[in-house]
């Protein structure tokens, strides 16, 4: 059974989606994490139809679908103008085209379906309170200890996959001179329900507020019964984790009038309780594997959220990891290496891609001045049909050969 058994550190959006893709190609997975229950972390988030067919294919479309909300337009909204400068459609029609959704959804309601998935699943072993601890390579693979409190185990497994966040254990055991890096950014999110709001706050869009030095994001989760808010500000606070609560008046006092119009910051005011994370990134280019052990998702490339691409580049990641892998499993150990190096290989130059782009839309956002005037000039007259077609290559990817 060992020979066939992979270890993944970590349960969250990367690692149980690649527990799913790896027990769909028929390996036994094991999942460490060191949280005693899955509580996920953070509210909404964007899966656009390169991370929505994949999950699809997994089998989680009946229970995705009833939780999700598929928006009709992302509205591009200028403080400097005072309201929105464009509208790219998405719906139905859009989701046809790409040939999957454009979900947007409470990240726990992805998590618990993903988490549900995977314990119905025979062939994947969720232990919950281990922490990962230390790795050894062998004739037969790798031993996996962990320990759950006093109590230290050990596991024979074919890999060891770290996808276990920003502060991977994994990461930090192989490759300890790497470091996630602060941004400079903190981001406040905060949730409420869309029956406090005026109708038309509450239609199934995706609102994207750009201003001087700063930028909101607002959009429908939980079936559209709730509304997640996230505003993203310049800051020096940099303490480590994803739910430190947060002063309003701090947040209200970065988008005060002037410079920001009403209509922005009722979504603010309408808020009861903010919660605040300073925005951490891995730096890009760095070594994703060593042996029989590889990162994946935030562990390998945290990045700025800016393309909302983080959960999306963690599902592709599994597809791909699970694809090479199974690739090289008739050949059993000594061909694992080479296929997490081939995994690596596939995945930087797109995810590097996605990480600088979502460096520049965050610049773009925060212009102000002339520069805002020209941002705001530029997307009228590209119009939305070509705005949108910026954005197809990273909707359109498909796994190759799958």
């Amino acid at each position: 059974m060992a020979l066939r058994t992979v270890t993944v550190a970590g349960a969250g959006i990367g690692g149980l989606t690649a527990a799913l893709a790896l027990a769909t190609k028929g390996f036994r997975v094991v999942v460490l994490e060191k949280a005693e229950r899955l509580e996920e972390v953070g509210a909404g988030l964007q899966l656009s139809p390169n991370a929505s067919r994949i999950l699809i294919d997994l089998g989680l479309g009946p229970r995705l679908t009833a939780r999700a909300v598929v928006p009709e337009a992302v509205s591009i909204m200028s403080a400097r103008a005072g309201g929105e400068i464009a509208r790219l459609t998405l719906g139905t029609a859009a989701s046809e085209t790409a040939g999957a959704p454009y979900w947007v959804i409470h990240r726990a309601d992805l998590q618990a379906a993903l988490a549900a998935e995977a314990m119905a699943h025979p062939d994947i072993e969720l232990k919950l309170g281990c922490q990962f601890e230390d790795v050894a390579a062998h004739a037969k693979g790798l031993t996996v200890v962990h320990r759950r409190g006093d109590e230290r185990r050990q596991d024979v497994s074919l890999a060891l996959i770290g996808a276990d966040g920003v502060w991977s254990a994994v990461r930090h055991h192989l490759f300890p001179q790497v470091n996630a890096e602060f941004s400079g950014l903190i981001a406040w999110r905060g949730t409420l329900e869309a029956r406090q709001l005026p109708r038309d706050y509450t239609s199934a869009r995706v609102q994207l507020w750009m201003g001087p030095n700063a930028h909101l994001v607002a959009y429908p989760i939980s079936a559209g019964r709730q509304v997640n808010v996230v505003a993203v500000v310049p800051g020096t606070w940099n303490r480590p984790g994803w739910s430190t609560e947060g002063d309003p008046a701090e947040l209200k006092a970065a988008f005060a009038p002037p410079a920001w119009p009403a209509a922005a910051r009722l979504l603010l005011n309408a808020v009861d309780g903010w919660r605040k994370w300073a925005l951490f990134a891995v730096p890009e280019g760095i070594e994703w594997s060593k042996g029989n052990v590889a990162l994946l998702g935030d562990a390998a490339h945290a990045m700025l959220p800016f393309a909302a691409q983080g959960a999306g580049m963690a599902i592709e990641d599994a597809a791909v990891l699970a694809k090479t892998l199974s690739e090289a499993r008739p050949d059993g150990p000594a061909a694992i290496e080479g296929a997490l190096k081939r995994y690596a290989k596939l995945r930087r130059p797109r995810v590097g891609q996605v990480q600088r782009t979502a460096r520049s839309q965050g610049r773009i956002y925060h212009m102000s001045g002339p520069l805002a005037l020209a941002r705001d000039v530029s997307i009228k007259a590209l119009g939305p049909e070509r705005m949108s077609a910026r954005q197809r290559w990273i909707f359109d990817w498909r796994l190759s050969g799958a």
